[in-house]
C-alpha cells in the first residue's frame, strides 16, 4: 500500500511544466534576490528555449549538456532540452576542461550550453578540440572564438508560434520510458559513468519525495546542491516545479550566507549535512536574529546526533528533521517519516519509500537477518536504466532479477529501518560530493611527472574526507608538490584536489601485485 498519494498522470516533464503552468500560472517557482519567476514564465521561456535548440537541429534523444552555477537561466535551460525532446546532460560548474571533454566525448553531445561559471571561468575556453561538438551556447556578452552561439540568439531563433506549435508537437511526443537525463557519478576505474534516469521514475520518486518531506507552495527552498547534482537537480529543480514550491537557487554557498537564507530569505525548507545546522545554532546562540520561517530540516543518510535534533525542534522550532538515502543509480531508496522518534531520524534513513525494496546481503549473495551488516540491494521503479553506453557494468551492478547492488554496507532493523555504515565502493565523499579515487589518478598522471598515483580518502574536520595522494615520481624527474596541486586546481573540480600530496619512493603493494591501499591506510592514520 502506498503511504503518500500517487503522482498525477503527467507521465513526462514537459507534460508536467503545461500542466501546471496552465492550472497555476502566477506561482512563483524561483525568486533569485527578488527577481521572480512564475509557472507562465517558466513555460514560456522554456518554450522559446526549446524552439530554438528546434532551429539547431536538436532532435528527439539527443544529449544537450548543461554548465553554469545555479541560477534561473539553468532552469530554464533544463525545461527547454525536455521540451525539445533530448536529454540533459549536466556538467559541474567545478568541472574543468579534461573533465566536461571527456563526459561530451562519451555522451556523444553536440550541444553545449553554458551559463555563468565561478568568478572569471568560461568553459568554452578550457575545452580542447571536440569534432562532435556543433554548438556552443554563451552567456550574452562572452567572448571568444569556435562555434559560440549567444544566449540570445538562441532565444530569437525560438520566436514566432510556428516554432511553438513545433516544440508542442515534439514536446507531446515525449514518452514515460524515455530517458531525461544522463548523470555523471564516480566510477572505481577511473572513468565516470552516465547514469541513465527516465521522466517516469524522475517524476515519481521525487514526487513522493516531496510529498513526504511535505515540500508545497509557499514553501521557500534554498537549492544549495549544485543542479548538476542529482540531489539539486531533482530534489531541488523538478520537486520545486512539481510542487509549486519557489526555489532560491544558490550559486555559491558560504556558511556566512546562512542566516541570510533562513532570515530575510525566508527559508521554510533547508537541506544538507548536519553541520550546516551545527552552524545554524551556533549563529543562533552568539546573538543572530531568532528564525521563524524554518519548519523542515533535511539530512542525507548521515549519523545526526540526537542532541542536535532536540536543539533544532526546541532552538528553531522544527516541525521535521528527516534523514534520507538515495544514489544516483537509485534515485530516492529510503527516508524517515512523520512521528519517527529522534532516535531512528538520528540513526537511520529510515524505510524504503513506496515501490522500492530494499534486502540487505553477505558477501555471497546471501540475505542476512535483521541487525547484520551487509550490501543494500535495491529493487523498484528507481534503479537506473543503466550506464549510458556500458552494458558491461551495467550488468555489473544491476542483477538478472533487476536488484541493484549499491556497494554501500547497510543494517535493516527490525522495523525495516535503514542505517548506511559504510561503503564498498573504493569512493570517499568531500563536502557531499562522491570522489573516485581512481579518477583522481588518472587525471594526476596527466600532469607528466608521476610514476605511479594512490590516492585515498581520509577523515577531515572540516569537509568530512579529503584527498590525500601518494606519489611516485618518474625516473629522472623530481615532483614539485605545490605546482601539481595547482596544475591540479587547473584541471580538476575543486572537491576532487587532494589536500595533500605524499612523495614516497615506491607504493606498498599486495600478493597479487597491487597496491596496497589497507597499507596507506594505516600509514595515514599514522600520519594523522
Amino acid at each position: 500500500m502506498r503511504s503518500v498519494e500517487p503522482v498525477p498522470d503527467w507521465g513526462t516533464l514537459p507534460r508536467m511544466l503545461r500542466e501546471q503552468a496552465a492550472r497555476h500560472p502566477d506561482a512563483v517557482v524561483i525568486d533569485d534576490g527578488g527577481a521572480r519567476t512564475t509557472l507562465r514564465d517558466l513555460l514560456g521561456a522554456a518554450t522559446r528555449e526549446a524552439a530554438g535548440l528546434l532551429a539547431l537541429g536538436v532532435a528527439p534523444g539527443d544529449r544537450v549538456a548543461i554548465w553554469g552555477v545555479n541560477d534561473p537561466s539553468w532552469v530554464v535551460h533544463a525545461f527547454g532540452v525536455w521540451l525539445a525532446g533530448g536529454i540533459v546532460v549536466p556538467l559541474s560548474s567545478r568541472c574543468k576542461g579534461l573533465e566536461a571533454a571527456g563526459v561530451l566525448g562519451r555522451t556523444g553531445v553536440e550541444v553545449l550550453i553554458t551559463g555563468d561559471g565561478p568568478p572569471g571561468v568560461v568553459l568554452a575556453d578550457l575545452l580542447p578540440p571536440l569534432p562532435d561538438l556543433r554548438h556552443v551556447v554563451v552567456p550574452d556578452g562572452t567572448a571568444g572564438a569556435g562555434p559560440r552561439l549567444p544566449a540570445a540568439r538562441l532565444r530569437a531563433a525560438g520566436g514566432g508560434q510556428a516554432p511553438a506549435g513545433a516544440v508542442w508537437e515534439r514536446a507531446l511526443a515525449v514518452r514515460p520510458d524515455d530517458l531525461c537525463e544522463i548523470m555523471s557519478t564516480s566510477g572505481t576505474t577511473g572513468t565516470p559513468k552516465g547514469v541513465m534516469l527516465d521522466h517516469a521514475q524522475v517524476l515519481r520518486g521525487y514526487w513522493d519525495w516531496a510529498e513526504i518531506v511535505t515540500l508545497g507552495e509557499g514553501d521557500r527552498y534554498p537549492v544549495i546542491a549544485p543542479f548538476s547534482h542529482g540531489f539539486g537537480l531533482n530534489a531541488g529543480l523538478v520537486a520545486c516545479v512539481l510542487r509549486r514550491a519557489t526555489m532560491l537557487p544558490v550559486r555559491a554557498f558560504s556558511p556566512d550566507a546562512l542566516m541570510t537564507l533562513v532570515g530575510s530569505g525566508g527559508a521554510s525548507v533547508l537541506a544538507g549535512p548536519p553541520t550546516l545546522f551545527h552552524r545554524l545554532l551556533e549563529e543562533l546562540d552568539r546573538g543572530a536574529p531568532e528564525v521563524t520561517s524554518l519548519r523542515v530540516a533535511i539530512c542525507g543518510a548521515a549519523a545526526v546526533p540526537p542532541a542536535l535534533i532536540t536543539r533544532l525542534v526546541e532552538r528553531v522550532g522544527l516541525e521535521r528533521v528527516i534523514n534520507a538515502y538515495g544514489l544516483m543509480e537509485g534515485t530516492v531508496v529510503a527516508m524517515t517519516r512523520a512521528g519517527d522518534p529522534v532516535d531512528v531520524v538520528a540513526t537511520t534513513a529510515g524505510r524504503p519509500v513506496p515501490g522500492i525494496e530494499v534486502r540487505i546481503v553477505d558477501d555471497d549473495g546471501k540475505e542476512v537477518p535483521p541487525g547484520e551488516r551487509g550490501e543494500i540491494l535495491q529493487r523498484g521503479y528507481g534503479v537506473m536504466r543503466g550506464y549510458w553506453g556500458d552494458p558491461g557494468r551495467t550488468a555489473e551492478v544491476v542483477d538478472a532479477d533487476g536488484w541493484l547492488h549499491t556497494g554501500d554496507v547497510g543494517v535493516l532493523d527490525g522495523s525495516g529501518n535503514l542505517a548506511v555504515v559504510d561503503r564498498k565502493k573504493d569512493l570517499y565523499i568531500v563536502n557531499g560530493f562522491s570522489v573516485s579515487p581512481a579518477e583522481v589518478e588518472a587525471l594526476l598522471l596527466r600532469e607528466g611527472s608521476l610514476a605511479q598515483v594512490a590516492v585515498l580518502g581520509v577523515p577531515d574536520p572540516v569537509s568530512g574526507e579529503a584527498g590525500r595522494a601518494y606519489v611516485v615520481p618518474r625516473a629522472g624527474a623530481s615532483v614539485d608538490v605545490p605546482g601539481l596541486l595547482a596544475w591540479a586546481k587547473d584541471n580538476m573540480s575543486g572537491f576532487k584536489v587532494p589536500k595533500r600530496v605524499v612523495v614516497v619512493d615506491a607504493l606498498p603493494v599486495n600478493a597479487n601485485g597491487k597496491v596496497d591501499k589497507l597499507a596507506l591506510r594505516a600509514a595515514a592514520v599514522e600520519e594523522t
